[in-house]
């Protein structure tokens, strides 16, 4: 768990070197003292420019800090910027560099890691480093820092709860033992919806005998590539699918004799936020399943044996998680709830030349979330120009438009690989540079860095990449915030249309991607200088 300081332990007095000023915020000390007594290491990173500008010395900084740490209790480590902007330090937030060495003084890596910050830095250092991000704004904190923040608290007592509710929730009751047999997990949406419930999956792998998956045909290639599948059942559900045609009777009952014919011992039903499990559900009792696990907001009759609900803004792998540790399952020693592939699909081809190109991913099956043509180009152009190597992906019905992107400095694959190929792809690349689609969470699966040109259709906190160092771009703002278009709703595609090819390019920078020394020799030019995130507060944090 690490901390901002000014403005979120304590109140933010500006450049502070004066002990006696240390006020800590309203609750602090018990919430601290409620993460310590649930196991859990504490760190604080701080940014302090007030060392570099002389306002203070380092004596005296560390005298404020002893006295935070006798009014709210000891912490594990201390982790200081001590520069200012302009000496271009890989420490200062919203560099991740304070949270990398954060965790690795406390023995962890970033991705096991919370972070509570109270400005747009914080929340973007974390995220660049892998971390999860709460934000808990204060009247300083700026509109746009609070509008993209994935994940939002109303003080400091309530972000602690609520972490400490999230690291329950993903962890199965004890209860007494029972034969698992053969288990059906459904998740019937695209490849990134099956993709996310990846963690889930694998927890229920790990207590049942069989796992057979339900999933549609959007999904099947995904289903193909998660750890703990043994069989998939492929089968279109009128309700769940985006352009659904009737339902027809004839086919509910062709789906109901074959899944009576699996002689399933229990099923887990994993759901979207916004869809129902009850027509499955009614369909598996028809079946003969004889337990049914699902989230459900209404109510369900005898349809589920367990009814399990969940918040709003949860990620989506962890909300799957909570109803696979509700309904007994959870992940073995080991296992990180992180999204994972089968081993066999992280050989990139040969074709592409040596690792660390940048995947540049402008389409999705979602208009609205895929990014303009005309931007998609000319961020390939800064990106070889900056002296990256770029490689174009997308489907086949994308082609004229990754071949234009293409053009403008890159190698084109549009069309040209499957989700499995396009997953060997985008294992070798240094980041993908892509929307709120499926390649974000094959880059997220293999740990590789996503600049996410996130539009805010849905929310970023459950839909943004999951565990993966990550800067976010878009106008958070837009009119489509929330919701849950499939065409942009407002002209000109305003929440992605603003975004400056520049700060693709300084993305990359932040998460320490570096261009290729071959390109970047050739082409004389080097990363631009743009800003991603501005700072706000009276502290100079």
């Amino acid at each position: 768990m690490l901390l901002d300081r000014d403005g979120t332990l304590v109140e933010d007095v500006p450049f502070n070197g004066d002990p006696e000023k240390v006020r800590p915020v309203p609750g602090a000390r018990a919430a601290l003292d409620r993460l310590r007594a649930a196991g859990l290491r504490l760190g604080v990173v701080t940014n302090q420019s007030g060392l570099a500008r002389g306002y203070f010395t380092e004596s005296q900084m560390h005298a404020v800090h002893a006295r935070i740490e006798q009014l709210l209790g000891p912490f594990d480590t201390w982790q200081v910027c001590p520069h200012d902007d302009s000496d271009g330090c890989g420490c200062r937030k919203p560099a991740p560099g304070l949270v990398h060495a954060a965790a690795a003084e406390l023995g962890t890596v970033a991705t096991r890691c919370v972070m509570v910050g109270d400005i747009g830095r914080d929340v973007s250092a974390a995220l660049a480093a892998g971390a999860t991000a709460v934000l808990v704004p204060t009247p300083v904190t700026r509109p746009q820092e609070v509008a993209a923040a994935p994940w939002l608290a109303a003080d400091l007592p309530g972000a602690v709860a609520e972490i400490l509710r999230r690291q329950h929730a993903v962890i199965p009751a004890a209860g007494p033992s029972r034969t698992r047999g053969t288990v059906l997990v459904v998740r019937a949406d695209s490849a990134g919806d099956v993709l996310v419930t990846g963690p889930a999956i694998r927890a229920v792998a790990a207590g049942a005998d069989r796992v057979v998956m339900l999933c549609g045909p959007r999904g099947r290639a995904a289903a193909e590539l998660l750890p703990g599948v043994d069989a998939i059942v492929e089968h279109r559900l009128p309700w769940i699918d985006p352009t659904p045609g009737p339902v027809d009777p004839a086919d509910m009952h062709d789906l109901t004799g074959r899944l009576a014919a699996l002689r399933i011992d229990e099923a887990v039903i994993f759901t979207s936020y916004h869809q129902s499990s009850l027509p499955l559900a009614l369909l598996l009792r028809l079946a003969g399943v004889p337990r049914v696990a699902a989230i459900s907001d209404d109510y369900p009759g005898s349809l589920l044996d367990l009814r399990h609900r969940v918040p709003t803004g949860v990620p989506e792998p962890e909300r799957a998680l909570s109803l696979a540790a509700a309904a007994g399952y959870g992940l073995p020693t080991g296992d990180e709830p992180g999204l994972r592939l089968r081993p066999e699909v992280h050989r990139p081809p040969a074709r592409l030349g040596t690792p660390g190109y940048v995947v540049l991913h402008p389409g999705s099956s979602v208009p609205s979330r895929a990014c303009p043509p005309e931007l998609a180009v000319r961020i390939a152009r800064s990106l070889a120009d900056a002296g990256h190597r770029v490689v174009v992906t997308g489907t086949p019905d994308e082609r004229e438009l990754t071949a234009a992107v293409a053009g403008s400095g890159g190698l084109d694959l549009g069309g040209r690989t499957g989700l499995a190929e396009l997953a060997a792809v985008i294992a070798g690349a240094g980041a993908v540079v892509v929307g709120n689609t499926g390649p974000a969470h094959l880059a997220a699966a293999f740990g590789v860095p996503v600049v996410s040109l996130f539009a805010p259709t849905v929310p970023f906190g459950q839909w943004g990449p999951y565990r993966v160092p990550t800067v976010r771009l878009g106008d958070a703002t837009a009119g489509c915030r929330d919701t849950r278009a499939a065409a942009c709703p407002v002209p000109g595609h305003p929440c992605l249309a603003g975004i400056d090819p520049a700060d693709v390019v300084e993305a990359l920078r932040l998460l320490g991607v570096p261009a290729d020394p071959v390109r970047t020799v050739s082409a004389g030019v080097g990363p631009a200088g743009a800003t991603v995130v501005s700072a706000s507060g009276g502290s100079g944090r």
